[in-house]
């Protein structure tokens, strides 16, 4: 499959069109960003570390009956995906209190969320991604009811088996947000799962193991990344 021009170019990951127009090529670059783009630096690595780390956890999900927009790795840093017409809402999972929902809410940072709480927010840097709900994906026509409906569900299933996973290798799934499209009809999970979309937690020590890292100073970003990566198994060279 022949990689053709840019498609669109993000904070971490580029877009580029294939001689098929169903199929993209998703890359992953160094670039790291926290705070709508405020903060940007280079990381070396991590741009190969979380693509094999994506391309891992999507397999994973296809594996369990989760329908995803992974096809297979190109190269170090390069997937093929099919091209979808993305729903403009991400979809947050909170197992532990963090992050933003301890500054809304006033909840205690670490605190055990039982049952997790699921959350919209728009898709939208200008605005700093709002929270919105199911009324306001309905009425501005973001996706229909059905469309939410399976997104919700695709969501819960994707925590039952990613806390697992991250659980068997000694983690704690904090948190984390997917973002979903359309492939010829079907609701199918886009974009990536990487530590840079979740925040992951080492079991004992609750040491951060994600790109909190980054957004606090910590230093260690990819270093981290590739522990969890170690941890699961995944093969980075």
């Amino acid at each position: 499959m022949e990689k053709r021009a840019e498609l669109y170019a993000g904070k971490a990951k580029s877009v580029f069109l294939t001689d098929d127009p169903d199929y993209l090529v998703l890359q992953f670059r160094n670039d790291t960003s926290a705070f709508d783009g405020e903060k940007v630096e280079q990381l070396d690595r991590k741009g190969m570390v979380n693509n094999k780390f994506n391309a891992f956890i999507m397999q994973t999900l296809q594996a369990a009956g989760i329908p995803t927009h992974f096809e297979r790795l190109l190269g170090d840093d390069e997937a093929l995906v099919k091209r979808m017409a993305m729903i403009p809402v991400e979809c947050v999972v909170r197992n532990i209190a963090a992050g933003s929902i301890v500054r809304r809410l006033g909840v205690q940072d670490g605190m055990d969320l039982n049952p997790p709480t699921f959350e919209f927010f728009l898709k939208n840097d200008a605005l700093h991604d709002p929270m919105v709900n199911d009324y306001h994906i309905r009425t501005f026509g973001w996706a229909s009811d059905e469309d939410v409906a399976q997104m919700k569900a695709l969501t819960f299933r994707v925590n039952e088996v990613l806390k697992k996973l991250f659980d068997d290798a000694g983690m704690l799934l904090v948190d984390y947000k997917l973002e979903f499209g359309r492939f010829h009809g079907q609701v199918i999970l886009g974009d990536e799962f990487s530590p840079d979309g979740c925040r992951l937690w080492d079991k004992q020590t609750r040491n951060k193991l994600d790109k909190d890292r980054f957004r606090q100073g910590l230093g260690g970003v990819v270093e981290a990344y590739e522990e969890v990566a170690s941890r699961l198994g995944i093969k980075l060279d």
